[in-house]
Parts: structure tokens; C-alpha cells; sequence
């Protein structure tokens, strides 16, 4: 029997799939019990939407954590996503450490960035911070542009092979032991990933099939697939194959739909995650 237990720290958008929306269901797909630690709930994400709400939940993070301690409930592994303030890295650390089974994992998808540009609200300083925050991570997720502003490097829309993996190193600075550097444009038709390992001094480049469409909230389908895949003992390449064929299929679910660009149709994607377990 499995009994696994994993939390994500990251927001809830009451519409649009991303953040807990998307993590719960997908990791709870591989079997896993997952809780959930809220960093704020917005009535939706900020992508394409206009007007939404923000309630910040910072100041509950102590009480919450403080509660499970006196509980006893511990996590065999954290995956943390988008993270609401700077002030949050703290306590989020202060959760890892007391909260974390003692040969637990540490997941981290510094979500604050894509395309170039902070998401709303983030700067540089926190960019600084969240890069403390990767360094305890035993496996760092970023995208190029996370990638460029941990390290201080100009971002720009495409990066050669040698580029992507002279990132990859100096992205070993800042995670304990793997790093998957996501966005590496190879050729026209193939989109790929470096799968880092600093303690075996290995590197490796994951390909899928590139889909030209972009949308909100694949970052989270791939992080959150990747984690489920990695909680059940694939290997790093493995989980990098299986959560970009996933994203793939999800977004392939999704065009032509001109009413849904909030997201992608993960939900329906979900049945062949199972090949996908298999194949890989």
C-alpha cells in the first residue's frame, strides 16, 4: 500500500487551471495523498483576466504549520509553485524543515516568470530570494526565464545547445542535487529539456514534440506531472518524458477550442498519463 504523502505550497485561482487547481488532481492521479498549504486565493489567475481578487494568506502560514506540528503530520515530500510574497520564502523554509520527513523531497518550481517578464508583482529582489528557496530543493524546475533571473543573465527568446547547458550548471549552484532547465528550442519541431544530476556529474536532454500554442498554466501540468512521476520511482529522464508528453497531449486537447485560453485541458489528458507511465 502506498501511503505517501506529499504537500503543495502554491495559490489558489478559483478559475483557471494552474497552481492547486491543477497540482491536486494530477499528483493525487498517481495515487498519492497531496495536501494542500494555500499561499493566497485569487478569484482567478492573472493571466487574460481583469479585475480579479487577491487575499494574501502569509499570516496563516505559522498557525498552519504550528497546527500539523502538534498533530504530528509530516510529508514524505514539498512541492512548492507560485508563491505570493517574499515574505512567504521563510516560513515556507521554516515548513520544510520542521514539517519534512527526515529523507524527504524537496520540489521547487520558482513560478514567477515567463517569456521574459516577471509575473505580476515580482521583481529582481525576489528572484534573489527564490533562489535561496532552490537551494534546498533536491530538484529545481525552472523555465528559461526563472533560469535567467536567478543567475543574473539577459534572457532572450531563443538559446543555442551549449547556452542551455551552460545554464544548467551554474543552476547546480542552486539545488541540492537535480536540475530540469525547461525551453530549449531544438530545431522547429522539438522542444527539449536538461536533466542535470551535480552529484553524478551527469547531463542529459529530454526532446518532445513541440506544439505551437501557448497558454496559461502548462508550467504547473509539467511540474505537477514530473513530481507525481518522480514520487513513484522514475528516474529524472523518465519523469521529464512522461510530464512533456503529458503537457503535449494536454495542450493537443485544448486547441480549437476558442472559448477555453484560460488554460489547458489536463483533466481529459489524464487517462493516457497511464500509457504514458507504462511507455516510459
Amino acid at each position: 500500500m502506498n501511503d505517501t504523502k506529499i504537500l503543495t505550497i502554491q495559490d489558489i485561482s478559483c478559475f483557471g487551471q494552474c497552481s492547486i487547481t491543477v497540482a491536486l488532481p494530477v499528483v493525487s492521479a498517481f495515487g498519492i495523498e497531496t495536501a494542500v498549504l494555500p499561499s493566497a486565493v485569487l478569484s482567478t489567475h492573472t493571466s487574460g483576466f481583469t479585475d480579479f481578487t487577491v487575499r494574501d494568506l502569509t499570516e496563516d502560514l505559522p498557525a498552519i504549520r504550528k497546527h500539523w506540528e502538534s498533530e504530528g503530520i509530516d510529508f514524505d515530500a514539498i512541492y512548492t509553485g507560485f508563491i505570493a510574497s517574499a515574505e512567504q520564502l521563510d516560513y515556507i523554509k521554516d515548513i520544510i524543515d520542521s514539517r519534512l520527513k527526515p529523507e524527504g523531497l524537496v520540489f521547487v518550481d520558482p513560478a514567477m516568470a515567463d517569456h521574459g517578464e516577471f509575473y505580476n508583482g515580482f521583481d529582481q529582489e525576489f528572484a534573489d530570494q527564490m533562489g535561496e528557496l532552490c537551494k534546498v530543493g533536491d530538484y529545481i524546475l525552472p523555465n528559461t526565464t526563472e533560469a535567467c533571473y536567478i543567475l543574473h543573465k539577459p534572457w532572450k527568446e531563443s538559446f543555442t545547445k551549449e547556452e542551455m547547458l551552460e545554464m544548467a550548471e551554474e543552476l547546480a549552484d542552486f539545488t541540492k542535487r537535480y536540475v530540469i532547465l525547461k525551453g530549449y528550442e531544438h530545431e522547429d519541431s522539438q522542444l527539449g529539456m536538461i536533466v542535470l544530476d551535480k552529484k553524478e556529474s551527469t547531463v542529459e536532454i529530454v526532446y518532445n514534440d513541440k506544439v505551437d500554442y501557448v497558454s496559461h498554466g502548462t508550467g504547473d501540468v509539467f511540474a505537477s506531472s514530473f513530481v507525481g512521476s518522480t514520487m513513484i520511482g522514475k528516474s529524472p529522464t523518465s519523469a521529464s518524458k512522461i510530464a512533456g508528453e503529458f503537457t503535449k497531449i494536454a495542450i493537443e486537447k485544448t486547441i480549437g477550442d476558442e472559448n477555453h485560453k484560460y488554460g489547458v485541458k489536463f483533466e481529459q489528458a489524464i487517462p493516457e498519463l497511464y500509457d504514458l507511465l507504462k511507455k516510459y
